[in-house]
């Protein structure tokens, strides 16, 4: 299922957003950079929406099985699910229950008594884990977390799922790292939705946009 397709009959998910106001125009600092976007997407807001973490939850499963039953599967086999702190961790939960696909997640380190972070849950080494985030940038959440579950678990991530893709080239990063990337929502679609539905201004739309290019130009070229 081309990207493109899965972008606009997921629409639902910009209209959710939108309601809940977790799109924001301004001037924000987005990822690890210093770099000025001029939106913003707070994805945590949907713990306040239960029927919509909801809806994503299956919708991640969804597209994860059409991903996996094509002659060429797009996604590889998985025995656990694992979300990247902390938006991820409540979608890959979401996904947990609706797939009945055990959960596992990163525990962060306790500096109070020197405790190092380990892996919270139930697995067998040598296990393959889908890895489940909120929104992507940069992809380096991604990287980290991938790593740090081969060092520490031995255990693989092969695809990601993320339910907002910023466009920023992300997509081409983590495919130089080996991961492949499925995304429920991409940001320009987002953005266009807002546009035609007369949610946003022309003038937002236009910086929002031209901010995504020039992004994506700058990391892919």
């Amino acid at each position: 299922m081309p990207q493109r397709l899965r972008d606009t009959g997921n629409l639902w998910l910009a209209k959710a957003l939108w309601d809940l106001g977790a799109v924001q125009f301004g001037d924000f600092t987005v990822g690890r950079t210093t770099l000025h976007s001029p939106v913003y997407v707070n994805l945590r807001l949907l713990i306040s929406d239960p029927r919509a973490l909801q809806r994503a939850g299956r919708v991640i499963h969804q597209d994860v099985q059409t991903l996996q039953r094509m002659l060429n599967p797009r996604v590889q086999p998985f025995q656990r699910v694992s979300g990247i702190l902390f938006g991820g961790l409540h979608l890959a939960m979401a996904h947990s229950l609706a797939s009945k696909v055990p959960l596992i997640y990163i525990h962060p380190a306790k500096e109070r008594n020197g405790a190092r972070a380990f892996v919270e849950g139930k697995y067998e080494r040598g296990e393959t884990v889908l890895l489940v985030d909120d929104l992507i940038t940069s992809g380096g959440n991604v990287i980290e977390t991938a790593a740090f579950l081969k060092s520490e678990a031995s255990l693989t991530v092969k695809d990601v799922v993320v339910l907002l893709d910023r466009q920023e080239g992300a997509r081409e990063r983590l495919q130089k790292h080996g991961y492949n990337l499925i995304s429920i929502l991409g940001l320009e679609t987002m953005l266009n939705y807002l546009m035609a539905s007369r949610r946003i201004d022309e003038s937002w739309f236009r910086k929002s946009i031209d901010y995504i290019h020039s992004r994506r130009a700058e990391r892919t070229g």
